[in-house]
C-alpha cells in the first residue's frame, strides 16, 4: 500500500469517526504529523539492510574480474499495540451530555499521541518489551555524534549541528527540545552574524515553523508546561550531571525513516459497563517504526541549556 502521512490517511478514511480520530492524533504531535506510514499485511515488516557493496576493479586486456556480490542483512520490524480506554460516569453523561464523553475521548487520543511520540524517541524494548526501540537506542556508531567531549557537555556548536545534518541522507527535519527552539534558536535572529541560519515561516495551516538552514524543527507536542520532549536530563559524553539534551536529524520518507501500521487508529464504543455505571471507549493502534536506510537519522548529544555558539 502507498506510504502516506496520517493526515493523508484521514482524508482517505471511509468513515467520519476514523477521519476525526486520525486527524486529532496527528495534530497532537508534529513528529507523527510529519512521519509517513505504510499499512502492512501481517504483524511484521521484513526488509534487507545494506551492509557491504560489491567490489569494482579495473582490469587489463585479456584479464578477468573476480565476481562477488554485496552483503545485505535481513531485518524484521514488528507491530506493537498502543492504546487505552476511557470511562465516563453515567452521572456526567446525564448532567453534561455526550459532549463530555467526546472530551474524555479526545484527551485519551492526545495522551496516546504523546506516548507514541516519546517511544519513537526513547523507547526501550529491553526494559519495556511491549514497546519498540526508539531512536535513542537505535542510533550508534557514526550516527551518534557528540557536541562536546568534556564533562557536563557544552553550548550547542553550529559547526557540530552542520556535521549532524551532513551525516544524514536527504535530511527533512530536526527534532529538538521545545524550549531550546523557542529560546536559543530564535535568539540567533537577534544576532546579526548568525541570523541567516534560522528562518521563521508558516505551514499550510498558518502555524509558525522554525527552520535551521531550510530544515524545519519538530518539537513533539506543544501543549502544557511539561510538554517537552528531550529534556535536559541526559549525561554528557564526558560524564558529569544529567544536564544535557540531544538533537536528532531525520529523513522522514519511505525507504528511510518511516512508520508501519496494520490499519488506521481504531476507536470502539464498548457501551455501558456491567460492573459500574459508566460508558467505556477503547482506542488502539497497531504500529511500529522502520529505519530502512542506516543513514536516515543521526543524534547529536552533550548539549547544555545555554546560548548557541558559532
Amino acid at each position: 500500500m502507498q506510504v502516506m502521512t496520517l493526515n493523508e490517511y484521514a482524508k482517505a478514511a471511509d468513515n467520519e469517526m476514523t477521519r476525526a480520530v486520525t486527524e486529532l492524533f496527528a495534530d497532537s504531535s508534529d513528529i507523527l504529523n510529519a512521519m509517513p506510514f505504510e499499512t502492512i499485511t501481517g504483524s511484521a515488516y521484513k526488509y534487507n539492510l545494506e551492509d557491504t557493496l560489491p567490489g569494482i576493479a579495473f582490469r587489463g586486456v585479456n584479464e578477468s574480474y573476480t565476481p562477488d556480490i554485496g552483503v545485505e542483512n535481513p531485518q524484521v520490524e514488528s507491530l506493537f499495540i498502543a492504546g487505552g480506554e476511557a470511562d465516563v460516569d453515567n452521572f456526567l453523561l446525564r448532567t453534561h451530555g455526550e459532549g463530555r464523553r467526546a472530551r474524555e475521548e479526545n484527551k485519551k487520543i492526545k495522551q496516546m499521541s504523546r506516548s507514541v511520540t516519546d517511544v519513537i524517541l526513547s523507547g526501550n524494548n529491553s526494559s519495556q518489551p511491549r514497546e519498540f526501540d526508539g531512536l535513542q537506542r537505535r542510533l550508534t556508531g557514526t550516527q551518534l555524534l557528540r557536541n562536546a567531549d568534556g564533562s557536563g557537555g557544552a553550548a550547542l556548536s553550529l559547526s557540530k549541528l552542520d556535521e549532524l545534518i551532513a551525516s544524514v541522507v536527504n535530511p527533512t527535519h530536526l527534532i529538538v527540545n521545545r524550549k531550546f527552539r523557542d529560546v536559543h534558536f530564535k535568539a540567533l535572529l537577534r544576532n546579526q552574524t548568525l541570523a541567516g541560519n534560522v528562518q521563521l515561516t508558516k505551514d499550510d495551516l498558518g502555524r509558525p515553523v522554525t527552520s535551521y538552514n531550510g530544515i524545519p524543527m519538530l518539537v513533539g507536542y506543544e501543549v502544557g508546561p511539561d510538554a517537552r520532549i528531550l529534556p535536559f536530563n541526559e549525561v554528557a559524553y564526558g560524564g558529569g550531571g544529567a544536564v544535557t539534551t540531544s538533537i536528532y536529524c531525520v529523513s522522514l520518507m519511505e525507504g528511510h525513516l518511516w512508520g508501519i501500521q496494520s490499519g488506521p487508529i481504531a476507536t470502539k464504543d464498548l457501551g455501558e459497563l456491567e460492573d459500574k455505571p459508566a460508558h467505556r471507549t477503547r482506542v488502539e493502534w497497531d504500529m511500529g517504526m522502520v529505519i530502512e536506510n542506516p543513514y536516515a537519522a543521526a543524534r547529536l548529544t552533550s548539549i547544555t541549556d545555554a546560548p548557541i555558539a558559532a
